[in-house]
C-alpha cells in the first residue's frame, strides 16, 4: 500500500462524457474540491454525443483539464471499450492512482476493470441512478445488471446518492450486499439560486411568457426517460383548471423533435415554449410558479434540489430517489409515475395551494446539499477506505 501520510491522495475520476446533469456537475465539484495539499485529483471522460447539452465549461471555469479519451462514449462497443480498456489502463501505470473512483453506467464498467488490471489499490463506484429499468430492451437490461454485478466484485465501495436507490440496487437487483453500499447525497453549489429574488421576470420577458401566467416548467434533457409527453399530457388537463397557465420546457436532447410534434398533436403550441438548453437557470427558477418532474426513472435530480433553494415548489413522479428527496411528500408533491391525471391533480393542487412553508425547505436545502460537504464527505470516505485496505494488508 502506498504511504499517503506525507503526500497527496492521487484520486482519477471517471466519467464517460460531462453532458447536461447532475454527474457532470458532481465530478466537476468533486476534482475542484479534492486538491492539494491533501490532494491530487485527475478527470477523465469521453466526448459529447450529437444532441448533447456540454457542461465542459464548468471544469473550464475552475481550471481543470480532463483528459479525453474518445473512445469513452456512452453506447457498449466492444472494440471502442478494448481500446478505452488499454487507455485507462496504460494511465493509470503511469499515474499509480490510489483511488479510481467511476461515475455513470459504462465509464464505471471499463474504469474498474482497468483498475483492477492495474491493481489500483481502492476502486468506488458512485449511481447517480441506474439504467436498469426504463432505458433498454429486456436482453441488454440483462446484460448491463450482469456487468454491475461482476463490477461490484472488484469495487472495495459503491456509493449511491439517496437511501431508496441503494436498497433498491441491493434488493432488487441485487447488484451487490447492502453494506456494500455508501450514501453520500449530492453536493451543489446552492447560494446564488437562494440569493435570487422571486418573480425577477427577466425569463418571461426574454421569452415572451405572459407575467400573469402561472408558469409551469420542466428543467433537463429531452430524452426518453424525461416522459415529455406525460409532461404535455398533464398540461392539456392543467388547462382546463388554469387556462392562462403556460409550460416551458428548458433543455434539449433526442426526443426534441418528437415532443416538439407532441406538443402540436395535443394542440398546445401557444401554450409551451421550449429554451434550448441553458447555462444560468437562475432567472428561469425565479420566474417558475412550479417545477414538475414528469420521469419514468431517475436517481436525485439537480433540478429538484436547485429549485427548492430558489425557493420553487415541486411536483414529480414518485420515482427512483425523488421520494427521498422530497421527504415522502413533505418537500413537493408525488404522483403515480406514467399517469397524466394523477399528475395533474397534483400539479393543480399545488398551483392552488401557496401556503407551504418554502423558506423551511429552501433552508434544508441549503443545509442538506452544500457542496463542501459533498467534497468533505468524500474525502473522510476515501481516508476511510484507504486506511481498511492499509489494515488489510498489514495482517
Amino acid at each position: 500500500m502506498p504511504d499517503t501520510a506525507h503526500r497527496p491522495v492521487r484520486v482519477l475520476r471517471i466519467i464517460a462524457r460531462l453532458n447536461v446533469g447532475g454527474p457532470a456537475i458532481h465530478v466537476t465539484l468533486l476534482t475542484d474540491g479534492l486538491r492539494p495539499p491533501d490532494f491530487e485529483s485527475t478527470l477523465v471522460c469521453g466526448n459529447i454525443g450529437p444532441q448533447e447539452g456540454d457542461m465542459a465549461y464548468l471544469a473550464e471555469e475552475r481550471g481543470i483539464q480532463p483528459v479525453i479519451i474518445p473512445e469513452l462514449g456512452r453506447a457498449l462497443s466492444p472494440l471502442r471499450d478494448l481500446v478505452t480498456l488499454v487507455k485507462l489502463w496504460r494511465l493509470m501505470r503511469r499515474q499509480q492512482p490510489d483511488i479510481v473512483h467511476t461515475h455513470t453506467a459504462k465509464a464505471g464498467f471499463v474504469g474498474r476493470v482497468a483498475a483492477w488490471l492495474a491493481r489500483v489499490p481502492v476502486r468506488v463506484h458512485t449511481f447517480h441512478g441506474h439504467v436498469l429499468h426504463g432505458y433498454f430492451n429486456p436482453a441488454k437490461t440483462r446484460l448491463f445488471l450482469a456487468l454491475e454485478r461482476l463490477t461490484a466484485r472488484l469495487s472495495d465501495r459503491l456509493i449511491t446518492i439517496s437511501p431508496a436507490l441503494a436498497d433498491e440496487l441491493a434488493t432488487e437487483y441485487r447488484v451487490a450486499p447492502r453494506d456494500k453500499f455508501e450514501v453520500v447525497p449530492l453536493g451543489l453549489e446552492l447560494t446564488p439560486y437562494a440569493e435570487t429574488p422571486r418573480h425577477g421576470g427577466d425569463f418571461r420577458a426574454r421569452f415572451n411568457i405572459p407575467p400573469e401566467a402561472k408558469l409551469v416548467g420542466s428543467v433537463g434533457r429531452i430524452v426518453p426517460i424525461k416522459n415529455h409527453n406525460l409532461f404535455l399530457q398533464m398540461a392539456q388537463r392543467v388547462r382546463d383548471v388554469f387556462p392562462n397557465a403556460h409550460f416551458v420546457i428548458v433543455g434539449d436532447g433526442e426526443s426534441r423533435a418528437a415532443t416538439e410534434a407532441t406538443v402540436d398533436a395535443l394542440g398546445l403550441r401557444e401554450a409551451v415554449t421550449f429554451t434550448g438548453f441553458l447555462r444560468d437557470l437562475r432567472s428561469v427558477y425565479s420566474d417558475l410558479d412550479l417545477l414538475v418532474i414528469s420521469s419514468d426513472n431517475e436517481g436525485t435530480p439537480t433540478s429538484v434540489i436547485q429549485a427548492l433553494a430558489a425557493g420553487v415548489p415541486v411536483v414529480s413522479t414518485a420515482v427512483g430517489g425523488v421520494p427521498d428527496l422530497l421527504r415522502g411528500g413533505e418537500y413537493g408533491r408525488l404522483a403515480a409515475p406514467r399517469n397524466p391525471a394523477a399528475l395533474a391533480e397534483a400539479i393543480i393542487a399545488a398551483l392552488e395551494d401557496y401556503h407551504t412553508d418554502q423558506a423551511a425547505i429552501q433552508a434544508a436545502m441549503l443545509a442538506q446539499y452544500d457542496a463542501a460537504r459533498l467534497v468533505n464527505d468524500m474525502a473522510t470516505l476515501y481516508r476511510k477506505l484507504l486506511a481498511e485496505k492499509t489494515e488489510t494488508r498489514q495482517r
